[in-house]
């Protein structure tokens, strides 16, 4: 990252260092992850006009209006697991791409934007449960989802389940999302310790998801900052990896890919059990920007 001050203003394309990684672990045979890093783009095109040199002051490239990264964690036997995670992702990135130019810019009305992500991991869910039934899946067929979208100046997070979305920022490592579990539902209610809640099968049991009996779909809203390392992931890495280690890996990155790579690594190294997926992002400003 420069050492110059950082400009104040959305960073463009050839900024966004991201980089995602998924993998089935050591012990699984199939991997239900997915995740899914996309941008949406607008552009003008002046068709005809009598205001002079207006083409050249309009933007002619395609301008980013939004930048998503999702992680979905699928839960189910067979191939139920897979193709709800998978689903999943599919209807949400359908309906914000829809949906995202109506609020698109520093003044989008925060409560309809909300309203936009809700609304599109209920849609998510109902697209699950539809292919379940389509299907003729017993069983459980449900999945996660933590899905990041940057809308300049600010960005949101929508979560469902217990893939978590985390923060580096001057040397601190921030959890900003609360797992959606039956352990940390105890935690909450005084019933359970934190330390007692993360050793405890209930960890790993959602009370929250997508195609899944209770669905609760938690939006945030968050300033943008340039200095921000932001990562997205399913439990197969923090089962293995511990904060202080995910802080050491992004406070010392020289890439989004090298920290994701890294990552995934110590997840393995530190068992595998599950399937891992990893998603880091940052913004560098370029030299001459």
């Amino acid at each position: 990252m420069s050492d110059r001050p950082f400009p104040n203003r959305k960073p463009r394309d050839d900024e966004l260092d991201v980089f995602g990684v998924s993998h089935p672990g050591k012990i699984r045979k199939e991997n239900q992850d997915h995740f899914l890093i996309a941008t949406f783009h607008r552009r003008i095109n002046v068709l005809g006009t009598n205001l002079p040199d207006v083409a050249q002051r309009l933007p002619s490239e395609e301008q980013r209006m939004a930048y998503v990264v999702m992680v979905a964690d699928g839960v189910g036997g067979g191939v139920g697991g897979a193709e709800a995670s998978a689903t999943a992702l599919e209807a949400a990135m359908r309906y914000v791409h829809s949906s995202v130019t109506v609020y698109y810019g520093a003044d989008a009305n925060e409560a309809e934007f909300k309203a936009l992500l809700q609304e599109a991991a209920m849609q998510a869910h109902e697209a699950v449960r539809s292919v379940r039934e389509t299907q003729g899946v017993r069983g459980t067929m449900a999945t996660t989802l933590t899905l990041y979208i940057g809308v300049w100046p600010t960005y949101y997070l929508l979560q469902v389940g217990d893939s978590r979305y985390y923060v580096w920022r001057d040397g601190t490592l921030m959890q900003m999302t609360r797992d959606q579990t039956m352990a940390q539902d105890l935690v909450d209610q005084g019933a359970m310790s934190q330390d007692i809640a993360s050793r405890t099968p209930m960890a790993h049991v959602l009370s929250s998801a997508l195609g899944g009996d209770t669905t609760v779909p938690v939006v945030t809203r968050l300033p943008f900052n340039w200095g921000n390392v932001h990562l997205l992931c399913s439990d197969g890495l923090t089962k293995h990896v511990t904060d202080e280690r995910i802080a050491e890996v992004l406070g010392s990155m020289t890439s989004a890919r090298q920290a994701a790579e890294q990552l995934l690594q110590d997840a393995l190294a530190g068992g595998g059990t599950d399937n891992i997926t990893v998603v880091v992002s940052r913004s560098v400003p370029r030299d001459g920007a």
